[in-house]
């Protein structure tokens, strides 16, 4: 094990590794019960999602620490889970089983352009104060869907959106917010599952012993129901993509949406986490980093034959990293220890969309740092980032903050005579995302 993982080279040992591993888990676990939570609103059974979600990530993180030898976890993606429910199958009404098949072609092109170190340069050819801008974006746009899910935000004819009445729902959902908030401030390992623990515990009474949660819970009174503790793994949405109905030309840019969200996502995190662990090599660059992107593009491959929106790298690997993870061997452990949870669906599926609530908008606290990077004091960086960075959550679609941030970056650059700053690579994309707005 010490030659497998070079463990003596990178100045670690089994136990560091190992209790590195435990760390990265326990705060990324909340995956398992948050990512079937949002995928299952498209109507896919949430058992089978469970199941997905585990061997995804599983899979891919167990392939990262042996292939790629670096210690960092890979699941299905939040923001890239909320653009495969909310702007794909329900937006745009794609039937779910096409859409796995984007995020399945979407993968296999990602693989292509990471063996042939193509990917590297195209996300080189994105500006930083965009990456930074849809970063934040869809952190925005994930925290407007906790607030959705708890009822705390609904829609109004008047003013587009308003906040909902304070009743035992919404106001179990701010204990819960407030509760979850304070393990994390307190910076307590898995925070957020924690969390989420007790605000399903303090929805129990809710349709029982006082309060109506019909009007979130499609149209039943109590949120919580016993339905046992474990079952066998559900492997219903195994193989159930639509591979030939994912190629239409309508779907086309779909495939690209998960292509490019899914780029910035994976690479800024791998980046950033290398960074912050001096994970690099020789030249400043992250180790082993073509390996590391293979992992990746074979993460989102998978999803889409396992039945979720595409996986890609955590930036809660960095918990890990923090206990003194440097070797793979902290990723194979995180990922062995989400095994036992594919039986764990029944105990999983009492958890209530309030109680995930709070987790979904504190992630999105979480992805509002690379705001800071953004030059606000140059307009013609500043306004195309800000337009991206609001059009997601306002348009309720990723793909849309995506496009609008890549086109007036490139007519503002044009006109204010920055042309060096509009790459080729970028105006091929821009004439990708025109083609997008057009289909």
């Amino acid at each position: 094990m010490k030659n497998l993982f070079n463990l003596e080279e990178n100045d670690t040992t089994v136990k560091t590794e190992v209790i590195a591993g435990i760390t990265t888990f326990l705060a990324t676990m909340y995956i398992i019960v948050v990512n079937p939570a949002i995928i299952s609103e498209t109507g896919m059974s949430f058992s089978g999602v469970l199941t997905a979600t585990v061997l995804v990530s599983a899979f891919s993180s167990i392939m990262m620490g042996i292939y790629a030898k670096n210690p960092i976890v890979l699941a299905p993606g939040m923001g890239l889970n909320a653009f495969f429910t909310y702007s794909v199958v329900m937006g745009m009404g794609v039937k779910w089983q096409t859409a796995l098949g984007a995020v399945f072609w979407s993968g296999i092109i990602f693989l292509l352009l990471s063996v042939f170190n193509i990917r590297t340069k195209i996300v080189k050819a994105i500006p930083k104060q965009l990456r930074y801008a849809i970063a934040a974006g869809i952190g925005l746009f994930i925290t407007l869907i906790g607030f959705i899910n708890a009822g705390f935000i609904v829609s109004d004819s008047s003013t587009v959106v308003t906040m909902g009445k304070l009743n035992p729902t919404t106001i179990t959902f701010l204990i819960g917010l407030l509760i979850t908030a304070l393990f994390v401030v307190k910076k307590i390992k898995a925070a957020l599952i924690f969390g989420i623990i007790a605000t399903t515990i303090l929805a129990i009474p809710i349709g029982r012993l006082y309060g109506d949660a019909s009007s979130i819970n499609n149209g039943v009174k109590t949120l919580v129901t016993w339905k046992g503790f474990a079952s066998a793994p559900d492997f219903s949405l195994l193989f159930s993509l639509d591979l030939l109905g994912s190629l239409k030309l309508s779907i086309i840019p779909v495939i690209f949406a998960f292509l490019f969200t899914d780029m910035f996502d994976s690479l800024s995190t791998f980046i950033g986490v290398a960074e912050a662990a001096d994970l690099t090599d020789d030249e400043g660059e992250p180790r082993r980093v073509k390996e590391s992107l293979i992992v990746d593009a074979v993460a989102t491959t998978i999803s889409g034959l396992f039945g979720t929106s595409s996986g890609t790298s955590y930036i809660e690997s960095a918990t890990g990293i923090e206990e003194g993870g440097r070797t793979g061997l902290t990723a194979v452990v995180a990922g062995i220890l989400f095994l036992p949870f594919i039986f764990l669906s029944p105990l999983l599926s009492i958890i209530p969309n309030i109680a995930t609530a709070p987790a979904l908008v504190l992630v999105g606290a979480f992805m509002m740092k690379p705001v800071r990077n953004i030059n606000w004091g140059n307009y013609d960086d500043a306004i195309p980032a800000f337009l991206g960075l609001i059009l997601i959550p306002l348009t309720y679609s990723i793909t849309q903050g995506i496009i609008w941030g890549f086109l007036s970056w490139t007519v503002l650059k044009l006109i204010v005579g920055k042309k060096e700053e509009v790459s080729p690579m970028l105006i091929i994309i821009d004439i990708f995302a025109i083609l997008a707005l057009i289909v």
